[in-house]
């Protein structure tokens, strides 16, 4: 198997000969370390300050297609690049990482996807993804106001997409989770659904999940395993002190907000996105979660992502499950396939 590398500039060199008027965008760093090794140019947008991520562009204004190598954590990166975007471009990804649970293409295969894409026969499932939003009171909290207490890896948020944020929320393929992070004490988190209260948590915090991400945090912390078409927010809770609180699948179209209740022993919850610390949440902060319910599964909406061909006669997601989770199998025992 070629390196992650090797894989990307075998594959450019062949797209851009087989559909010459391709121009290939690359992130900032990669363009400089591979521009030179290139028999043809590749375009670059300039890094931005917008926290959590430091390397946000305005890509969805450029991109027709993202193309991923690696493993799971690589399509949460890309996936990532378009979290204040309302619209997310084809993602076709190479499975070249240990898991590989997201990328259901080998890269050996990649003609065969290059050519489904261009003759438009190929397959689409699109993951949904949920929106969040952060409010102290009927302020929403955006750009350089929120994170609070200056807390956001050391950025500041520019003007242009503050509004970004501020229209359209920030994005998850995965989960949004609160946690305790250092602290050494749990945290009280106040739980409610389309603005009724439906508990108070005392647990190193909370998960909400999409289908997709029901197979990453959330399965670690016991939450169900959803398939991606089902329109569903998973909320889990980690490691709660209460043996009642299980873990709920709610309707899609639901509001979850999660809000730190002033009995917390500490001044403040972290925020993560996709597994990326966003930053610090104080006492009688909202957070604010909803689905994408516009589609299920079809249509528009969602990180829309390119499968393999003749997958239409299988779920890839069942396989998956089989071939990667090792599904319903005894520890230690031999899996043949």
């Amino acid at each position: 198997m070629p390196s992650v590398t090797e894989a990307m500039v075998e594959f450019a060199k062949y797209l851009t000969h087989t559909h010459p008027s391709t121009n290939i965008i690359l992130e900032p760093a990669v363009a400089a370390e591979l521009h030179s090794t290139l028999p043809f140019p590749v375009y670059a947008t300039p890094y931005t300050t917008l926290p959590p991520f430091p390397n946000r562009n305005p890509y969805h204004l450029k991109t027709s297609l993202t193309v991923t190598f690696g493993g799971d954590g690589t399509i949460l990166h890309a996936a990532s690049i378009f979290s204040t975007s309302p619209v997310v471009p084809p993602l076709l990804s190479f499975s070249l990482g240990t898991l590989g649970f997201l990328g259901p293409w080998k890269f050996a295969d990649y003609k065969t996807a290059v050519e489904a894409l261009f003759t438009n026969n190929a397959r689409v499932m699109r993951r949904s993804r949920i929106k969040m939003k952060v409010f102290d009171g009927n302020k929403q909290l955006i750009g350089d106001l929120w994170p609070p207490n200056g807390i956001h890896n050391g950025n500041s948020a520019s003007g242009t997409h503050n509004e970004e944020v501020e229209k359209n929320g920030v994005w998850a393929m995965n989960e949004v989770n609160i946690h305790r992070g250092q602290n050494p004490h749990m945290a009280v988190v106040e739980v409610y659904v389309d603005g009724r209260f439906l508990t108070e948590a005392v647990a190193d915090g909370i998960i909400l999940s999409t289908p997709t991400g029901s197979t990453a945090y959330s399965l670690s912390s016991f939450g169900s395993i959803v398939h991606p078409k089902v329109p569903a927010i998973l909320l889990t809770p980690i490691c709660p002190r209460s043996l009642s609180f299980r873990p709920l699948v709610l309707p899609a179209e639901s509001e979850v907000t999660l809000k730190l209740s002033g009995k917390t022993r500490g001044n403040e919850v972290e925020v993560s996105i996709d597994g990326k610390r966003w930053g610090g949440v104080g006492t009688g902060v909202e957070v604010r979660v909803t689905g994408e319910v516009n589609y299920c599964g079809v249509g528009e909406g969602g990180v829309p992502c390119i499968w393999r061909e003749g997958s239409e006669h299988e779920d890839e997601w069942v396989s998956g499950l089989n071939g990667l989770l090792k599904f319903n199998y005894p520890f230690g025992e031999e899996v043949h396939f």
